[in-house]
């Protein structure tokens, strides 16, 4: 058998490409929408892939088993659980819980593992010539390392009313079969830390039955009143791209069949699309924005967090420019189009030519802990404390008011604008991001908190919760 763990770092998104060696065939597993990994893996080991499939209606990425299943000619095998209104809108294979299928001398059981969304399957992996019993599973976003999926998704994010309380109970119930499973059986989930569909994902890849029977806070509970309390508290703030994603990957996501090249574009094209209102995404170093920038842009930093980024702060009906280094744009691309956001207008690679053709250049105002203190004793500054409601929650500093960053847009009319704002995240990203917004949309006396409440922590200013 042949293995290959693939890991999206932006996203912390897993996907699986799995093969026989003895008939060549291959089956991938939740794979992401730029599919040339995968073509390449094929090629370099010489298996051809037969089968993809999926755990679930993906909310956090735009799956790409329809674009690799017409890439490559594979069957494509989608849950047909879950009931009329959870079923895939294109064509597929329909799997149910307890069906079985085969690729070479693998065999593949359908495990039905709702509670994350109502359509959710895992698949269980029997590598034949080398015994009769289950090796893996791959549980999705059902069974995390150190956590299991979160079932508020659907009406946090979808707006789908009622089914946040009916997913917690129905993933007590799933639990119940996982822990029936062998110890031994390795567990392969479908997102690591850092993804927002659950609350306490691992960085450690994979674990066991067995080990998360003993280590997973959530597999302990045999009271389903006091799990459905524990797992639905204190989940992260969903970013709002996901209802487009589970809208796109219900129905089927436009079919790419290779990433398109980007324009790079002149200063006239820039100047003349920046005229008409078009968004300007600056993905330049944060230090680098804040010493200078086109008036009116986004800062979104080419991190590992870019994509959940731009999915809070770019419209889908809107085409948007980037301003990217050559070396780092194709990856950008890819960023963007696994979260379905393929309008991009073009991009150009700095500020340089703009400048220096006379285009206004403006600077965002930095500052450090220190003169932050000083203008909060002489109650000279508001603080708008942008991260995420638990972590607010878990200490903020003194008098900081709260929104999250992603719904900045939304409720400008709660933010004060008759003294200086002081923007401030963990470590000053999110804020930058959040500075940025907040002075596209007029409010000028704003600065980023360079360290943000590490560095005030660090310096040992006063803290609450």
């Amino acid at each position: 058998m042949f293995f290959q763990h693939i890991y999206e770092k932006g996203l912390a998104q897993s996907s699986y490409f799995i093969g026989c060696q003895a008939t060549r065939e291959a089956l991938v597993i939740d794979p992401k929408r730029d599919i040339d990994t995968y073509l390449e893996l094929s090629k370099k080991e010489k298996l051809k892939i037969t089968h993809v499939t999926e755990t679930h209606i993906h909310a956090d990425f735009l799956s790409g088993a329809r674009e690799l299943a017409n890439a490559t000619g594979a069957q494509l095998l989608l849950s047909d659980e879950g009931g009329p209104d959870w079923l895939y809108q294109y064509p597929h294979t329909g799997l149910k819980n307890g069906q079985v299928f085969k690729v070479g001398n693998l065999k593949i059981e359908v495990m039905y593992s709702p509670g994350h969304t109502p359509e959710h399957i895992s698949f269980l992996l029997t590598d034949v010539p080398a015994g009769d019993v289950p090796v893996m599973i791959f549980t999705g976003d059902f069974v995390f390392v150190g956590d299991v999926g979160r079932p508020d998704l659907l009406e946090k994010a979808a707006g789908i009313k009622g089914t946040m309380e009916a997913g917690a109970k129905q993933m007590f119930a799933s639990l119940k079969k996982f822990k029936t499973l062998p110890d031994f059986i390795q567990v392969w989930p479908g997102h690591g830390a850092g993804s927002a569909c659950g609350k306490a994902l691992g960085s450690v890849p994979s674990s066991t039955v067995g080990y998360q029977k003993m280590t997973n806070l959530l597999l302990t509970y045999s009271d389903e009143k006091a799990f459905v309390a524990n797992l639905l508290d204190g989940q992260p703030e969903p970013p709002k791209y996901f209802a487009m994603m589970k809208h796109l990957n219900k129905i089927g996501a436009p079919i790419l069949n290779d990433i398109p090249s980007l324009k790079k574009l002149s200063r006239q094209e820039l100047k003349k699309a920046l005229d008409q209102k078009t968004t300007l995404i600056d993905t330049r170093q944060k230090a680098v924005f804040a010493q200078g920038h086109i008036p009116g842009s986004i800062h979104i930093q080419d991190n590992s967090a870019f994509s959940t980024w731009a999915g809070w702060m770019l419209d889908y009906e809107k085409p948007f420019i980037l301003i990217a280094s050559e070396s780092r744009i194709r990856e950008i691309q890819k960023a963007l189009i696994r979260i379905g956001l393929d309008h991009v207008y073009g991009y150009v690679n700095g500020v340089d030519e703009w400048a220096s053709a006379g285009g206004a250049l403006e600077s965002l105002e930095e500052i450090n802990v220190h003169q932050l203190k000083s203008l909060h004793e002489n109650n000279d500054v508001h603080i708008l404390d942008v991260r995420a409601s638990s972590e607010y929650l878990a200490g903020h500093i003194p008098g900081a008011c709260h929104i999250h960053g992603g719904h900045l847009a939304d409720n400008l009319h709660k933010i004060p604008n008759d003294k200086k704002l002081v923007i401030q995240c963990q470590g000053g990203d999110r804020s930058s991001i959040a500075a940025s917004l907040l002075r596209s949309k007029g409010l000028r006396h704003v600065a980023n908190l360079i360290g943000g409440v590490d560095e005030w922590k660090k310096a040992g200013y006063p803290f609450e919760k």
